[in-house]
């Protein structure tokens, strides 16, 4: 009698197919090193200061969740929609405390 692989090697061996490519890390990278820089310059150089140095800082963060979540997450990928639905809102969550504890502490906590 031959014998078949079970079940549960050949779901594993589907799990991994629906991981990335090289090329979407690469791009996923590259964009987070941009949104990276970005607030990175405008704060070491003053480009921007006061509101506006804020509603960059907090544009860059967003994308930069955004990214994560696509691109090293494969919230796209993921077969079950509830899962991508508690993803999301876990990363919401983790997102929003960062920014605003950021924002509070630019807030109150500059010499004055």
């Amino acid at each position: 009698m031959a014998q078949h692989p079970a079940h549960g090697a050949h779901e594993a061996h589907d799990s991994h197919e629906a991981h990335g490519s090289l090329k979407s890390y690469v791009i996923g990278f590259a964009l987070s090193l941009v949104l990276t820089a970005i607030p990175l310059i405008i704060v070491l150089n003053d480009v921007l200061e006061g509101t506006s140095a804020k509603v960059v800082l907090l544009a860059s963060a967003v994308l930069q969740f955004v990214v994560q979540l696509f691109y090293f997450m494969h919230l796209k990928e993921e077969g079950k929609p509830r899962w991508n639905l508690m993803v999301l809102i876990l990363g919401l969550i983790i997102v929003l405390t960062i920014v605003a504890g950021s924002i509070w502490i630019m807030t109150y906590n500059s010499v004055g």
